[in-house]
C-alpha cells in the first residue's frame, strides 16, 4: 500500500486542487484529504487502510453515477488505474463511455428491417445521445 500512498502524495503535491480515485480491484478508493472531502459531501463511510491512512470507496460499477455527482459539485477528479498506472480525467472517462454506448446502439441496428420513420427515430436517438454526452463533459457548442 505504500506505493499507492506515495503516488497519492506525489499527485497531491503536484496538483492539490484535484481529487484522486484509485482503482483497487472492484473498488475505487480515495485517500486522506480526498477521502475526508468525499465523505463530507456524499456521506461515504471513512475506514482505516492503516492506522495512519484513511480511505473511502465505492464499487467500480457505481463510477458513472459518482462521476456525474462529482461534476455537479465541481469536484475535479482524476482516475488512476493501479494495474497500468494510468491517469484518466473524469471528462475523458465519461466521453469514452458515451462513445461506447453510441457505437453499441449502432451495432445493434438491423438496417434491413428499418422503415423510413424508424430510421429517422434512430438518428434522432443518436443525436440525443451525442448531445447528452456533450452536456455531460461540458463541451461548448
Amino acid at each position: 500500500m505504500s506505493k499507492l500512498f506515495d503516488l497519492y502524495n506525489k499527485l497531491k503535491s503536484e496538483n492539490p486542487e484535484k481529487s484522486y480515485l484509485f482503482q483497487s480491484g472492484i473498488f475505487y478508493i480515495a485517500l486522506q484529504d480526498d477521502a475526508k472531502k468525499l465523505s463530507e459531501l456524499f456521506n461515504f463511510k471513512i475506514t482505516n487502510l492503516t492506522p495512519d491512512i484513511i480511505k473511502v470507496g465505492f464499487p467500480v460499477s457505481s463510477l458513472d453515477k459518482y462521476l456525474k455527482l462529482f461534476r455537479t459539485c465541481n469536484i475535479n477528479i482524476e482516475l488512476i488505474d493501479t494495474k497500468n498506472m494510468t491517469l484518466t480525467t473524469s471528462n475523458s472517462y465519461l466521453q469514452n463511455a458515451n462513445i461506447a454506448l453510441i457505437l453499441n446502439k449502432i451495432e445493434q441496428v438491423d438496417l434491413n428491417n428499418l422503415s423510413v420513420a424508424e430510421t429517422y427515430e434512430f438518428i434522432d436517438e443518436l443525436k440525443k445521445l451525442v448531445k447528452n454526452g456533450d452536456d455531460c463533459v461540458g463541451a461548448k457548442k
